[in-house]
């Protein structure tokens, strides 16, 4: 009796699974303090003031709730030396997901700056606007819009920002750029989180591109709002103290002795506060008289309004070609000033890339995550080619350093055959976690298992030591013999799918059911209590910045891809080259293979996201070069065109469906002249 008024106490405070009620009961039980994720779902918290929204969730319940995904090396590029043992992170996966992970990294003491200190010491985020409204950056770049709006972005951002500010070092900042739309909805949930006092500034970065609009004031700024977890914050004030100007500057035209510029200003007599007094007043009353000298000034300190700082524009070097980019200066200010050498950055709205490059010439540790597979190629191509970028000391001059090793990472949507060839450690910890269990070794009537799902204990199938073995229903018999008078409601098996003999998801003994978790096909939502959305690639540039909640994982799929190859006249005429014939991809059929519950069906080229273009692979590493959406493929009859004097030896060729998958391919301009 006492047991269940516990169960219904508990249940009253918030959501919780059975699983994690039980758990709690049992802990109680047994006298054993709650842990500390607990401490807040059982005592509410109430706030003076909050911004209230349909569909907001406590910020236990995110934290609590969220799954975390297990991070999948796919490739290790090492052009430079490691700092410290530390390998920067490029991750691919959705970004709520990735947090979740990251946030056990620094529970696990995983997460750290180069000084030991636990945690993030710098957050930049640049999240898509929401605005459904078209902007340009000029008249020739094309248009892109942001899909999530209203309530639904409020809440996307909030959720990552939870996770961000528990990532944060004690002494770590936050800066979130937004635009004028929604910057004070985020302002008041920030305050919320973090506590107003915590809010250090709203920085207004002014650009001065062409004005359009008659019909109203063209918005000239966004907002990049500047808080600090708790305490004493790091800002180095005389990193970003900016020169003066050549006004400013040619008002010491006097020079030293010793080659130093400055004015004469007045201290006494009639000559108080003046300023750019003669040599001979000078002289005649050094007792009235001092001397300014320029390089004493330390220079404008630090301003919120920053108007010195344009966009990224069409011929610009560092221009990768990505909507939204933002520059390098930009960036540059604001790691130079909340952070030093060997912290560690962190943007989970990675888009092109430019925070990572900048802290990676700062001398910064990064992370880097996006869910859009465009951005992670943009990235890896920036990074791997940064030597050849500006150099901020010397503009003039090349950066001229290889990128530190930094490690591709997949999260949450895997390559099972790289999964099947891990020694076993790695394979069993990779299960425990892709389902997310707990690990923790024990054993129940001497048969050895490997962790627990809630307060239910998982079993994960050997299948490398016991290769010829299969799991048919007389081995739930046989192990229920066992376990089954000493065990609760549910049992947990992760094992391959192509160890499983039977079709169910569970079998039902007695009083208890044995779900069978496989890999890589098993996504069972009466375990998970929640629905399984995939991460979504765009079709046109429009939907660069569509962002999808994606929940659980999938495993890589290859689609089916068949094409024709040729030459052919260019259909646009170039007056610069009469000669150049265009290489023609024909793309005739593109089917994703799609494992689901829910029977998907798709009809041919459907499910076609993009193709990009290496047209000097070096047969190693994508480089990319150019990207063709399927929207317009689709206008020209889904053909890939391009100058035949594009193509230097082979190419590479990468087709993505929405989902992420690819199909890869390399070709030479035989392929193309032999059809």
């Amino acid at each position: 009796m006492g047991e269940e008024k516990g169960k219904e106490r508990v249940t009253a405070m918030r959501k919780l699974s059975e699983q994690e009620i039980e758990r709690i009961v049992s802990i109680l039980k047994e006298g054993k303090p709650l842990p500390e994720d607990y401490k807040a779902i059982l005592f509410d918290t109430k706030k003076e003031y909050e911004l209230i929204y349909a569909g907001k969730e406590r910020e236990e319940d995110i934290l609590a709730d969220t799954m975390a995904v297990p991070l999948q090396p796919v490739k290790t590029f090492r052009n430079g030396k490691e700092a410290n043992g530390w390998v920067n992170k490029l991750i691919f996966g959705d970004n709520l997901q990735v947090l979740k992970t990251l946030l056990q990294m620094k529970q696990e003491g995983k997460l750290k700056n180069a000084d030991g200190t636990p945690g993030v010491k710098l957050v930049y985020i640049d999240p898509p606007f929401a605005t459904r409204q078209e902007f340009r950056g000029s008249q020739d770049q094309k248009a892109y819009q942001d899909k999530i709006a209203g309530a639904r972005f409020l809440e996307f951002l909030r959720k990552r920002l939870v996770f961000l500010m528990e990532l944060l070092s004690e002494n770590g900042s936050i800066y979130v750029h937004l635009d004028q739309r929604k910057g004070h909805y985020v302002k008041v949930l920030m305050d919320e989180m973090l506590g107003e006092q915590n809010f250090l500034n709203d920085i207004s970065w002014c650009y001065k591109e062409r004005e359009i609009s008659k019909t109203n004031w063209n918005e000239k700024h966004d907002h990049i709002l500047y808080y600090k977890k708790g305490g004493e914050v790091l800002f180095n004030w005389d990193e970003v103290t900016l020169s003066y100007s050549e006004g400013t500057i040619k008002k010491y035209t006097l020079i030293s002795e010793d080659g130093r510029r400055y004015q004469i200003r007045g201290k006494g007599g009639p000559y108080i506060g003046k300023q750019q007094l003669s040599p001979e007043i000078e002289k005649a009353h050094p007792e009235w008289t001092y001397r300014d000298y320029l390089d004493e000034k330390p220079g404008i300190l630090p301003r919120d309004w920053w108007d010195d700082i344009p966009f990224v524009n069409r011929a610009a070097t560092e221009r990768t070609g990505f909507p939204t980019q933002k520059p390098e200066a930009l960036l540059d200010r604001i790691i130079r000033a909340s952070s030093k050498s060997g912290d560690l950055v962190l943007d989970c709205f990675s888009g092109s890339g430019t925070t990572l490059a900048v802290a990676e010439k700062s001398g910064r540790r990064w992370i880097g995550v996006d869910c859009g597979k465009l951005a992670i190629y943009t990235m890896q191509k920036r990074l791997l080619n940064i030597a050849d970028s500006k150099n901020f000391e010397n503009p003039k001059k090349k950066y001229g350093k290889p990128s530190k090793p930094f490690t591709l990472y997949n999260a949450g949507l895997y390559d099972y055959k790289m999964i099947k060839e891990l020694p076993w450690e790695q394979y069993r910890d990779f299960a425990l976690k892709l389902f997310q269990c707990r690990d923790g070794r024990h054993e129940i009537s001497k048969i050895e298992l490997d962790g627990y799902l809630g307060a239910d204990s998982v079993l994960v199938f050997n299948y490398q030591e016991h290769k010829n073995a299969v799991m048919d229903k007389s081995f739930i018999e046989d192990l229920h013999k066992y376990l089954g008078h000493k065990i609760g409601k549910r049992f947990f098996i992760i094992a391959p799918a192509a160890s499983v003999q039977f079709l169910e998801d569970y079998i039902e003994k007695g009083k208890t059911k044995y779900f069978v978790l496989r890999i890589p096909y098993s996504i069972i939502e009466e375990i998970h209590n929640r629905g399984f959305t995939k991460i979504k690639q765009p079709v046109s540039e429009m939907d660069v910045n569509d962002t999808v909640d994606a929940v659980g994982f999938d495993f890589i799929q290859v689609p089916t891809v068949e094409c024709k190859y040729f030459l052919d006249k260019p259909k646009k005429a170039d007056l610069f080259n009469q000669k150049t014939k265009e290489c023609v991809i024909k793309i005739e059929k593109f089917e994703s293979k799609v494992i689901s519950r829910k029977p998907l069906q798709f009809t041919n080229l459907e499910t076609l996201s993009m193709v990009m273009l290496d047209y000097d692979f070096d047969g190693e590493v994508f480089d990319l070069d150019e990207v063709f959406y399927a929207e317009e493929l689709k206008k020209n009859g889904y053909e890939v065109r391009f100058a035949e004097d594009k193509v230097k030896g082979q190419i590479m060729v990468i087709y993505i469906d929405i989902f992420g998958n690819e199909n890869r391919e390399v070709k030479t301009l035989k392929d193309f002249k032999g059809r």
